[in-house]
């Protein structure tokens, strides 16, 4: 059954529900469920659930499961093309306007905190400062000392944006330090918002979370599913349709480390235990980006019997929030 919101939902600023939280705590699945009650639909808010083809890996519900309701930004670029947060922060702006005008709700839901905050609070990107010789000489440096020197390196400029990007990530990394070699400022100040601007959206933010141990469990079963699944398989798929392995899509966890195991670095159980150890240091970075945003209301997931359960609580939530103050 679905739940009208009293308030009208052509309103300023635009009403936006955000699912968070980090990995393995079934945020899309009760994302489904808010969606069905209060007539919304989906913005993923996932940095490689982007890329097509690479499903097992980045959890995607299945195409039955996403036909319940409209998702959007999921499966819109190939994993050998560049798509940054700028590029979200861009188009998923564009569609909260697009549904709210359908009289829909706009639910942004995913675990990847900076997608989510460049969208609610607007963040700056500064697309217009590249310099070849700059890159080219950082890339080098990566490439003869490996990516880990240069993310150091970060890390005593911006630790913000080192924390965020991976010290493998030789792209992201070039590029966040090309922005401090060109601006003298780190990359990680032009991503806060802007100062006394009006707020973009009427917001009701939502964070799931559980016992620490239990989501180590969730995610150790939630690995061995997508081995089971065909994970191998979907990586050598990649590969063959010409993703390069230092596409930044595959440096995704759950990728990288299964590419290493087809390179001969080791064996199977090690590449499995290696994205198990990963996922959970990614689920603590998450938690970590999250608690910060005082916005989050938090829920624990143990507390209730089934997402169904949980969405019915958050959509009382959501109900109270917009229709405040309506008489």
């Amino acid at each position: 059954m679905r739940i009208r919101l009293s308030a009208p939902i052509f309103e300023n600023p635009i009403p936006l529900v955000v699912i968070a939280g980090p990995t393995a705590t079934g945020k899309s699945e009760v994302a489904v469920e808010v969606a069905l009650r209060l007539d919304g639909e989906i913005i993923s808010a996932d940095s490689m659930q982007v890329y097509r083809g690479m499903d097992i890996g980045t959890a995607k519900l299945s195409p039955e499961e996403r036909k319940k309701i409209p998702h959007h930004l999921i499966d819109v670029v190939d994993p050998a093309e560049n798509y940054s947060v700028a590029n979200f922060q861009e188009q998923a702006s564009q569609l909260i306007k697009d549904i709210h005008s359908r009289n829909k709700l706009p639910i942004l839901a995913g675990g990847t905190g900076l997608y989510i905050n460049a969208v609610i609070d607007d963040y700056y990107f500064p697309s217009g400062l590249l310099n070849s010789e700059v890159r080219q000489h950082l890339a080098q440096i990566g490439k003869e000392m490996g990516p880990e020197a240069l993310h150091r390196r970060l890390a005593e400029i911006d630790p913000e944006s080192a924390a965020r990007i991976q010290p493998n990530d030789l792209r992201r990394i070039v590029r966040a330090l090309e922005v401090f070699h060109l601006t003298g400022q780190p990359l990680s100040t032009f991503h806060r918002k802007k100062d006394f601007s009006p707020p973009r959206y009427h917001l009701a933010m939502f964070g799931l979370y559980c016992p620490r141990h239990i989501l180590y469990e969730r995610i150790n079963q939630r690995v061995e599913e997508m081995v089971h699944r065909g994970l191998v398989e979907e990586v050598k798929k990649l590969l063959r349709e010409g993703c390069a392995p230092s596409a930044t899509a595959l440096q995704a966890v759950g990728y990288k480390e299964i590419i290493d195991y087809l390179h001969g670095y080791y064996n199977l159980e090690t590449a499995v235990e290696l994205i198990k150890r990963n996922t959970r240091r990614l689920a603590k970075r998450q938690m970590t980006w999250f608690k910060r945003d005082k916005r989050i209301r938090w829920f624990d997931i143990t507390q209730f019997s089934s997402p169904q359960h949980l969405a019915a609580k958050i959509c009382k939530e959501i109900c109270d929030t917009f229709n405040s103050g309506v008489k």
